[in-house]
């Protein structure tokens, strides 16, 4: 029996995830991993003080599949006090990860045939998920170094056949924000063609520009259009929670749950307790963020003392070198390939997260949430191993 013969074809040929495979090379070669996405350090004590006192005294058994009702109830008051949604319990869907949430909404919203816009860069989950559901991805490219979005390219790339348009806002990798105007003119798209939303905004609370996250949900007319994502793990630093959701208003809130309640059922019930304890411990966000920002800068002055040019950011773990601005001969995926295994520093390689034409071959993505001595020898491992290029 051939099993590639009996596996669905957007599965066959595919290999591990090039987060997955990094990941796994740093493992092996006892690299330092600024490759892959997740904070090291202790979590928030009051968090896991959450989470244990739950196991305790809490219920260890099913909640309703859509969640926790205090956790959705917390959530909905998360969004109504800092982003002004006008959000009820009832339409937030608790899921094991955003990842499940962003299948959730393609397998609600995507039909055979339908066309779908996805902003590359992008999460390398989105294109094989619509394809699984029927659905064809149209890319539209953004670029280095402000990655703003193309509108009159996005106007060209819709046809009568498109149904959802993909955000990532803030956007992995490059760590940029759209702007009032970009959401603006993408929602008056929305809204002229009839397509609905579906909005990765996992890095809401990872802002270092000192303004409040604001959702495509938000933007008049977008309301009924629009699911949006949100992850724990992103905004605790607790990417091992997988403790996710799904927001959006009306029949598209009970289409999205009936999927959901195919795809996991339900996620770690004392893990829920504790996020919905957590959204309301401004002090412990505050200090997460402090924390994060000054890892950043000193990554950044890290970076740009061994000769790197780094590009613009204002949200995410993540910061992106522009190797050719930074005199580096080398394209990004075989600098990432040969700085782990000649300097043991991994990293991403950008290009790594795009489709099809145009996409950018110079620019690799750094994690900065780590301790400083990690950083500090990372750093020191680059610089040195750059000299000798």
């Amino acid at each position: 029996m051939k099993t590639d013969l009996r596996i669905h074809p957007v599965y066959a040929a595919m290999g591990s995830t090039v987060f997955e495979r990094m990941s796994a090379l740093a493992r092996e070669r006892g690299a330092i991993n600024l490759g892959q996405g997740f904070p090291e350090g202790p979590a928030p004590a009051p968090l896991i003080e959450a989470a244990s006192r739950a196991l305790r005294e809490k219920s260890n058994q099913y909640p309703p599949s859509g969640g926790l009702p205090e956790l959705r109830a917390a959530l909905s008051r998360f969004y109504r006090e800092r982003q002004g949604l006008d959000l009820s319990a009832a339409e937030v869907i608790v899921t094991s990860g955003a990842t499940e949430a962003i299948a959730a909404a393609v397998l609600a919203l995507v039909h055979p045939g339908d066309e779908v816009i996805l902003f590359q860069p992008a999460y390398d989950a989105y294109a094989p998920l619509v394809r699984r559901a029927g659905g064809v991805p149209v890319s539209v490219t953004l670029q280095p170094p402000h990655f703003r979005y193309p509108m009159e390219a996005v106007r060209a790339a819709i046809t009568p056949r498109t149904r959802v348009l993909f955000l990532n806002d803030p956007l992995n990798p490059s760590g940029t924000v759209a702007s009032p105007q970009e959401l603006a003119a993408i929602a008056r798209l929305c809204i002229a063609h009839d397509l609905v939303a579906i909005c990765d905004e996992v890095w809401e609370g990872v802002r270092f520009d000192g303004a409040p996250h604001r959702s495509l949900m938000g933007v008049e007319g977008m309301a009924g259009r629009t699911v949006k994502i949100g992850s724990a793990g992103k905004i605790f630093g607790l990417t091992g929670w997988k403790v996710g959701w799904l927001a959006a208003h009306g029949d598209l809130a009970v289409a999205l749950g009936r999927v959901h309640q195919f795809l996991t059922f339900t996620t770690a019930v004392p893990l829920q307790w504790a996020v919905a304890e957590g959204l309301g411990m401004d002090a412990v966000l505050r200090e997460l963020t402090t924390g994060w920002a000054a890892s950043r800068a000193r990554l950044r002055s890290g970076l740009e003392e061994a000769g790197f040019v780094v590009l613009p950011n204002a949200a995410t773990w993540f910061l992106c070198a522009d190797l050719s601005a930074s005199g580096v001969p080398l394209a990004d995926a075989e600098f990432s390939e040969r700085a782990l295994l000649e300097a043991g520093v991994a990293t991403l390689p950008v290009s790594a997260l795009y489709e099809g034409e145009g996409a950018p071959t110079h620019i690799v993505r750094l994690c900065f949430t780590k301790p400083d001595t990690v950083l500090d020898a990372a750093m020191e491992r680059l610089a040195r191993w750059r000299a000798g290029l």
